[in-house]
């Protein structure tokens, strides 16, 4: 059944941005399902998703914290300075309670956990488009409490990490090299080695080894959540 002109107007364009295809296409169906949303175009990278979003100018992107080149919080960042009319929703297997907040601080207007994206995911978007903000009970309990003082005490392990930082120690996880991470994040060595010392010096881990095998036991256990 074809749709009115009223209702194409009131259709929502959405973008994801994913790098895994088979998950694509099942988020694709998914919201496509719903009545007055509407997938208009996919990326599997940041670089992509970037400009597939200047081209098709959507008013929702979807977005993966793990790209192949680029943190989803650094995507975020770039699609809300040079496109600010465009909403931006996270959707990541990785732990809100260490990603949420960053999410909402990058420019993102909701988080929603992989696990949860079935029951979850269509009214998140709803939500973001209707001018609203999503987290989970639990995460948004959380950040009550910060506002309200209830947890004023200074950040440590992880979270005292900052987005750069926890990017430098998930690509450290994965097994790339100083020189590749200072490519891929278009930085100098030297400036990755100083983020590494900061890591370390946070994170109470005393040498490079130590660090590694933090950051890989940290990136398999992601993994599996």
């Amino acid at each position: 059944m074809q749709r009115s002109r009223t209702s194409e107007r009131s259709v929502k364009r959405l973008v994801l941005v994913d790098d895994h295809p088979i998950m694509r296409h099942g988020l694709a169906q998914l919201i496509r399902a719903e009545d007055g949303l509407e997938v208009i175009g996919e990326a599997g990278s940041a670089r992509e998703g970037l400009e597939v979003v200047g081209r098709l100018k959507p008013d929702l992107v979807v977005i993966d914290l793990t790209l192949p080149d680029k943190n989803g919080l650094e995507l975020v960042k770039d699609i809300r300075a040079a496109h600010p009319a465009t909403l931006c929703l996270v959707l990541s297997m990785h732990d809100e309670a260490l990603y949420g907040e960053r999410a909402l601080r990058a420019g993102a207007r909701g988080y929603v956990m992989k696990e949860a994206a079935a029951d979850h995911l269509v009214t998140a978007i709803h939500k973001v488009i209707g001018g609203g903000l999503y987290v989970s009970a639990t995460l948004n309990d959380r950040m009550l409490e910060q506002v309200s003082g209830a947890a004023r005490s200074k950040a440590t392990g992880m979270d005292s990490l900052t987005d750069r930082e926890l990017e430098i120690l998930e690509l450290v996880g994965k097994g790339v090299a100083t020189k590749n991470i200072a490519a891929q994040l278009s930085i100098s060595a030297r400036t990755v080695e100083a983020h590494r010392a900061h890591i370390k010096e946070k994170l109470g881990i005393t040498d490079g080894a130590a660090l590694v095998r933090y950051a890989v036991q940290w990136v398999e256990s992601s993994a599996k959540m």
